[in-house]
């Protein structure tokens, strides 16, 4: 098991760079399509705290399921942020890549060679 893991979706082209980034430099990351294996409320909430951000800065508002999930009002709590992004994983900004104990969002793929 890699001391690597990338939270990637290959339909989007940052996650696709940042994993090309990655394995350029001989990395090869574990992957977890978190699409298609959605992140827990407990694991949202590790993976902030790694990030250092609020639950508000990870989301991707501009996917339909933020205004479905009524997120654009600002006096929603954390917690139904954490809720909804582990319901609608598409709310998640990706890449995110973990790398012993420390994470980074790939926005620019480069980012995350912060952490390495």
């Amino acid at each position: 098991m890699s001391d690597t893991l990338i939270y990637h979706n290959p339909r989007c082209s940052k996650s696709r760079q940042t994993l090309q980034l990655l394995q350029e430099r001989g990395i090869e990351p574990e992957i977890r399509e978190y699409l298609k294996q959605p992140l827990s409320t407990d694991e949202l909430n590790k993976l902030l705290k790694l990030l250092d951000i609020t639950p508000r800065a990870l989301l991707r508002t501009k996917e339909a399921d933020y205004q479905e999930a009524g997120l654009e009002n600002q006096m929603i709590s954390d917690e139904a942020i954490i809720e909804a992004m582990a319901r609608y994983p598409k709310l998640i900004e990706r890449p995110i890549v973990v790398h012993q104990g420390q994470a980074r969002i790939g926005r620019p793929p480069e980012q995350v060679l912060e952490i390495f």
